[in-house]
């Protein structure tokens, strides 16, 4: 799923740092220092390259700091969401997989199992909303519960990269 986006690479490789930091400081929630970190990469011959440096930026974090990307994930339909405070980007992606026309009992369920998710792994179920509808969400949370913790931080960071490209593609034109 691609966009047109709204620059050229060769328009990325050009802004200025602080312009840069500004508009892929969320790519990855809540981090800007991912965006510092990749500015400093340039230039990228494609935006598959640009997508590739957040990547690795994410592959080179140690375990603790991985944890700490995936904290900054809001909880899907949860509290930040009842109260308006979700990034405009979250708000969208949680809008897109129909997360705002929950039954109650879907609600319910989502809200149960977010919490004993967070209970076992200590950090948010991270999955990439644009990717799913409600019912594969809820499935996907229930069949990664099972899972143990090093499988769930790896699972979770490759949902931040799914998430992180789909955003890049709302800014960088598709080569």
């Amino acid at each position: 799923m691609t966009s047109k986006g709204i620059l050229s690479i060769s328009e990325v490789n050009a802004l200025p740092e602080e312009n840069f930091e500004w508009l892929f400081g969320n790519v990855i929630e809540h981090c800007p220092e991912a965006a510092a970190a990749v500015a400093a990469k340039r230039p990228f011959s494609s935006s598959e390259d640009l997508k590739k440096a957040f990547e690795n930026y994410l592959e080179k974090l140690d375990t603790s700091d991985k944890e700490m990307v995936l904290q900054k994930h809001p909880d899907l339909a949860g509290k930040l969401a009842d109260e308006g405070k979700l990034t405009i980007e979250s708000q969208n992606e949680q809008k897109l997989a129909g997360l705002d026309g929950m039954t109650k009992d879907e609600a319910q369920s989502l809200t149960n199992n977010n919490y004993l998710y967070k209970e076992k792994f200590r950090f948010p179920f991270v999955i990439c909303a644009r990717e799913n509808k409600v019912h594969s969400i809820l499935q996907g949370l229930e069949i990664r519960l099972k899972n143990n913790r090093e499988t769930e931080l790896k699972t979770g960071i490759n949902e931040v990269k799914k998430i992180c490209r789909i955003r890049i593609d709302d800014l960088v034109w598709h080569d």
